[in-house]
């Protein structure tokens, strides 16, 4: 670094971090297995961004890398396709930069508020898969629900 160049300070937010779904029910009845979703790949990193509107929480809008560029995108998605929801710091100045970018909200200022949603927004996911598909699961069965069972 040059003595003229000045080191730009790195700024921290709060952000909830979930994975995607590695598969997800698709199809007649749910039937049909497909690796993650259209957007992102299963099993990627994706930041909710805080969200004013509503509190049923069907839907969060995500940055995450997508699966087709491998660039940052903010799209909406269905709370069930993610799960394993966490409170984590951001340092990434494209991911806080998306952040205020977006007009739903915006980052954390404080850990715990990014915890307590997300600890709320786990069993929801969980809950909105289930209640999702009024059929059995097929078999054999690669969903999150029964990954997770098959682990246990």
């Amino acid at each position: 670094m040059d003595s003229g160049e000045r080191e730009i300070p790195v700024e921290q937010a709060w952000l909830i971090a979930a994975n995607v779904v590695r598969w997800r029910r698709y199809g007649e009845g749910g039937q049909e297995l497909r690796p993650g979703t259209k957007s992102y790949r299963g099993g990627s990193k994706v930041y909710v961004i805080q969200s004013y509107a509503g509190t049923g929480h069907e839907q969060l809008t995500t940055i995450g890398r997508g699966r087709h560029t491998g660039t940052y995108i903010t799209i909406d998605m269905s709370t069930r396709n993610l799960h394993t929801f966490r409170a984590v710091p951001v340092h990434s100045p494209t991911v806080l930069r998306l952040c205020e970018e977006a007009d739903v909200g915006g980052c954390w200022t404080n850990r715990e508020d990014a915890e307590e949603l997300a600890a709320r927004l786990g069993p929801l996911a969980a809950e909105y898969r289930t209640t999702n598909w009024a059929t059995p699961h097929p078999t054999p069965c690669r969903c999150q629900e029964c990954l997770t069972l098959s682990r246990g």
